[in-house]
């Protein structure tokens, strides 16, 4: 799941993808809901990109408060891309968990205390072995209070980080432009594979 392209491709680069989508997203494997909209009325969306996207779903399907998680593509250029081309670094994607929980169950700095204790968020374009464009660290937010709450809660982890001695965070705020659903054989795979693969690790700091 490696990739050595590490320099986002710019408009005029990236592949040229297609006009359907190549999923329609049906049911989540473990929680039986659907993991496409429309999603109830209470629920906020989210989409997080932590390194190698099967580890990462994985992390927030069991919460409470979460109503579905779904895995696939944000933050690029080519639409529609299938796997294979988002691992060629040739379409700008990030590989992103979609997170849609209710927000009067689950408060929003809850998941991102997950997202930043959960990977290392000061290696650029990677996440351990896993090298490429689709391993770089993003919070993709759905409003401005998502944005105001992930930059702040940045400033936060960093003070932490620069603490115990590690770099400056390279994560990207952004607000959330188009996700494109993943493969059917990557929605919840460490449920339908548990021996599968998973490169996910922290730092070992806390954010508190």
């Amino acid at each position: 799941m490696a990739s050595k392209n590490i320099d986002l491709p710019s408009s005029d680069h990236a592949l040229a993808g297609r006009d359907m989508p190549i999923m329609q997203p049906g049911k989540h494997f473990v929680l039986d809901r659907p993991i496409g909209p429309p999603f109830p009325d209470n629920t906020q969306v989210v989409l997080l990109g932590l390194g190698c996207f099967w580890g990462a779903e994985k992390l927030f399907w069991p919460l409470d408060g979460v109503y579905t998680t779904a895995v696939g593509y944000a933050a690029g250029i080519t639409p529609n891309p299938t796997y294979q081309e988002v691992c060629s670094g040739m379409t700008g994607h990030n590989e992103v968990v979609l997170v849609v929980y209710d927000q009067k169950k689950i408060d929003f700095k809850h998941l991102l205390e997950i997202f930043w204790e959960s990977h290392y968020p000061t290696q650029g374009m990677r996440q351990g072995n896993d090298v490429g464009t689709q391993y770089r660290s993003g919070i993709y937010y759905s409003n401005s209070q998502q944005q105001t709450e992930a930059e702040r809660s940045m400033q936060h982890f960093q003070a932490r980080l620069s603490s115990f001695g590690y770099p400056s965070i390279t994560t990207e705020i952004q607000a959330m432009t188009e996700f494109y659903y993943a493969e059917e054989y990557h929605q919840q795979y460490l449920a339908k594979n548990p021996a599968g693969y998973c490169g996910l690790g922290g730092t070992g700091v806390s954010f508190e």
